[in-house]
């Protein structure tokens, strides 16, 4: 068994069903809703458990009721949360979320911005413990921490760059990078996402990527441009998708996968999140995985 270490941000998720996106501040019934546990780590986190891997998340919470909802889910998915932080007198992330019928969703998150950023709490023998690294933007003194861990250590990381970084060199620090097309177009000033790629990994070391929904993924070999296809899917909630994606990535690094069969991997596994509403509830098992991978 694979084991990753993932650090970075959980959140709890109200999510919505609607029959169309608000467009006015009126009232709004929705056809279906539940919670689930979110965020980009966190997310990462059970979609690596899932795909077989064992998993430790680093990361940080209040001591307040979506604290020990988020963390009873976890543990209950089998995610290692002995590295989870409480911080006393802090609130936890939370989430509303509203999801379309064509599975779009719209997201209002709250963060403290006030919890704890500061990280020498966490080991500095994280490369021992794993066979990847995972991190992300939204606690950004947590990517500097891990991922240089991963480099010394000689073992593949992800960094997934939903967003522009607030502090660019992190890019630099992890052996694969998979920005957002947002990310990537803000970062390049280029719409083409093959050609935005291109241009961002002119002087990069490291590995690149772009997911692109339902177009897909592009990622760089060598210095060529390469497209993998999505899987053709009917989308019912795309919440989680790219965390999905992101937390494939790692486990099929951490087993060595050539980099085209771990984009297909990530790719797959994304498709079949959205085919379930929920965000994480509809993370899939490795069996299903399998028998996409061995059928499409």
């Amino acid at each position: 068994m694979t084991r990753i270490i993932c650090a970075g941000i959980t959140t709890l998720d109200f999510i919505y069903q609607l029959d169309a996106m608000p467009v006015a501040a009126v009232k709004y019934r929705s056809r279906h809703m539940t919670t689930s546990g979110g965020g980009l780590a966190g997310n990462a986190a059970t979609a690596c458990v899932r795909l077989g891997a064992e998993v430790s998340l680093i990361a940080r919470l209040g001591d307040d009721p979506p604290a020990r909802t988020m963390r009873e889910e976890l543990i209950a998915d089998g995610v290692d949360c002995s590295l989870v932080r409480e911080c006393p007198g802090y609130r936890s992330p939370v989430s509303a979320v509203m999801v379309d019928p064509s599975g779009e969703r719209m997201v209002v998150s709250y963060s403290d911005p006030d919890i704890p950023a500061d990280t020498d709490w966490i080991p500095s023998d994280l490369g021992r413990r794993a066979d990847a690294i995972y991190a992300e933007t939204r606690w950004i003194e947590a990517a500097f921490t891990v991922l240089p861990q991963a480099r010394a250590a000689g073992i593949p990381s992800v960094l997934d760059a939903d967003r522009r970084p607030t502090r660019p060199e992190v890019v630099a620090l992890a052996s694969h990078v998979g920005f957002s097309e947002t990310a990537l177009r803000e970062l390049t000033g280029i719409d083409d996402l093959a050609a935005a790629l291109a241009h961002a990994a002119r002087d990069a070391a490291n590995v690149l990527l772009v997911t692109d929904g339902p177009r897909g993924a592009w990622f760089m070999d060598g210095d060529k441009v390469v497209h993998a296809p999505a899987f053709p899917i009917k989308a019912v909630d795309t919440l989680g998708a790219g965390d999905t994606w992101h937390g494939a990535l790692a486990v099929a690094l951490a087993e060595r996968q050539p980099l085209a069969s771990a984009v297909r991997f990530a790719n797959g596994a994304a498709a079949l999140k959205c085919m379930q509403f929920g965000g994480r509830k509809g993370m899939p098992q490795r069996a299903e995985l399998d028998l996409l991978l061995l059928g499409g």
